[in-house]
């Protein structure tokens, strides 16, 4: 009798300090879980890694992809990279999506160098109503296909013109807000009509953001009297 009272005493000591035991524990790891979430919230959010180059993928991002549909009968896809621009790049879609480029001539294209537009005036001395942007430069070079706001002599003045360079043109990294690059279409851009300004310059017919499925506006067709066909013209009077 003493030999089972001892063993069931030992017994419910043992439940006990394994309650207890476990109670321990849960509170621990809810302890450890706390901390950790804590931790966490109070940790810094990563910086947001910047691409070292435009992603040439027409099917990605078709929120950062403008289309200008160009009076030579091409359209050119430029892959803006908000990463290394921000204001400028959002600056060129709410333009994009106002209208504003629509029907605006490149005024000023020099061989070897770069095609410039983004002036309603078409002289090179106008832009939007909005307020004149405050420089983005950075450290990615202006490569061929290169998109980047032009800007006068202040640093601060770039607002709605905006140009695509030819050719590699180093000169301008880090003095001009470099801020996308051609992705297709360089064809079209190739073709633009050079002058200060162009005697019959090139024109985008049509800007858009991709995201917003625009179709390509294609040039119209040359004004002119059609042609007259007679039933005399028709027939071959010379054969036998």
């Amino acid at each position: 009798m003493s030999q089972t009272f001892t063993q069931d005493h030992s017994i419910q000591i043992m439940q006990k300090i394994l309650v207890r035991l476990l109670a321990i524990l849960a509170g621990a790891s809810l302890a450890f879980s706390a901390t950790a979430q804590e931790a966490e919230e109070a940790a810094p959010e990563a910086p947001r890694r910047i691409p070292i180059a435009a992603d040439f993928n027409l099917e990605r991002d078709l929120e950062n992809i403008l289309y200008l549909d160009l009076s030579n009968g091409t359209r050119v896809a430029i892959r803006l990279v908000p990463e290394w621009a921000p204001s400028h790049v959002e600056r060129v879609k709410e333009l994009t999506r106002a209208g504003f480029y629509d029907g605006v001539i490149f005024h000023r294209v020099i061989d070897g160098f770069m095609a410039q537009t983004g002036d309603p005036t078409g002289t090179g001395q106008g832009g939007s109503t909005l307020p004149d942007l405050e420089e983005e430069f950075n450290g990615f070079p202006h490569v061929r296909g290169s998109v980047s706001m032009a800007r006068a002599q202040e640093e601060d003045s770039a607002n709605s013109q905006f140009f695509i360079v030819f050719y590699p043109r180093f000169a301008l990294d880090r003095n001009y807000t470099n801020f996308g690059r051609v992705i297709d279409g360089m064809e079209g851009v190739d073709a633009i009509e050079r002058g200060e300004p162009p005697a019959n310059p090139t024109r985008i017919l049509q800007a858009s953001i991709a995201a917003d499925g625009k179709p390509q506006k294609m040039p119209e067709a040359p004004q002119g009297d059609e042609p007259v066909f007679t039933v005399d013209m028709l027939n071959n009077s010379t054969s036998e």
